[in-house]
């Protein structure tokens, strides 16, 4: 006889979080969730009240996943550097998860503990709270590994005629290629978001050396 796995809310929401990586965030639906778990939806209500809790459920279990801070002591700026770096492991890993993020009316507790690690290695390395504060707001999503983009890719849509925009054209053409990026044709994803991470961290860095201040 096979025996039958308890039901809880951690496995209710680590298989929400694997049929999301596999059909779509758009595609979820508490019923298939059901289906995939083999129960009657009304089961899962005992462990997550609606699909928003679910949501935010999922979200805790992504943003749980990212590699745990440096230790005390650690240099703010690489200490920094990696746990963003592993947030966007982590948010590769699970591509629906930006969305769901930026559809959250609020941060959870487990996003506020992330949110709170970072500002906490911010601090330790000296940097005043207001240049923290600024920072935070620089850096904004990139923080939990993901960027907002300007355009999302329409492939139904009739491409324009680039020769028009020659500066554009320019930029396109001398990109590294990847296929299938998310920052627009002829881009490298991985080297843009770090790139710009990178921008932000050394002018912070500079920033912070100068004892900075919101009227310097």
């Amino acid at each position: 006889m096979v025996k039958t796995l308890r039901l809880n809310r951690d496995r209710v929401l680590r298989a929400a979080v694997d049929l999301a990586d596999s059909i779509g965030l758009e595609q979820l639906s508490m019923r298939r969730l059901a289906t995939e778990l083999d129960v009657v939806p009304m089961a899962l209500y005992k462990h997550v009240a609606n699909k928003d809790e679910l949501l935010d459920g999922m979200v805790d279990v992504v943003v749980g996943d990212i590699d745990p801070p440096a230790g005390p002591g650690a240099d703010w700026k690489p200490a920094v550097r990696q746990r963003i770096l592993s947030a966007r492991r982590t948010m590769l890993r699970h591509p629906w998860a930006s969305r769901a993020i930026e559809k959250r009316q609020a941060p959870t507790t487990v996003v506020l503990a992330y949110m709170n690690s970072v500002i906490g290695m911010l601090r330790a390395g000296g940097m005043s709270a207001a240049l923290t504060h600024h920072a935070m707001h620089a850096l904004g999503s990139r923080i939990l590994g993901f960027t907002q983009e300007l355009f999302t890719a329409d492939s139904s849509a009739p491409p324009p005629d680039m020769t028009l925009f020659p500066h554009v054209l320019e930029m396109a053409v001398t990109a590294a290629h990847e296929t299938g990026s998310v920052v627009g044709a002829g881009c490298d994803d991985q080297f843009e978001f770090e790139f710009a991470l990178d921008l932000l961290l050394d002018g912070l860095e500079r920033l912070h050396q100068q004892n900075w201040t919101p009227h310097h």
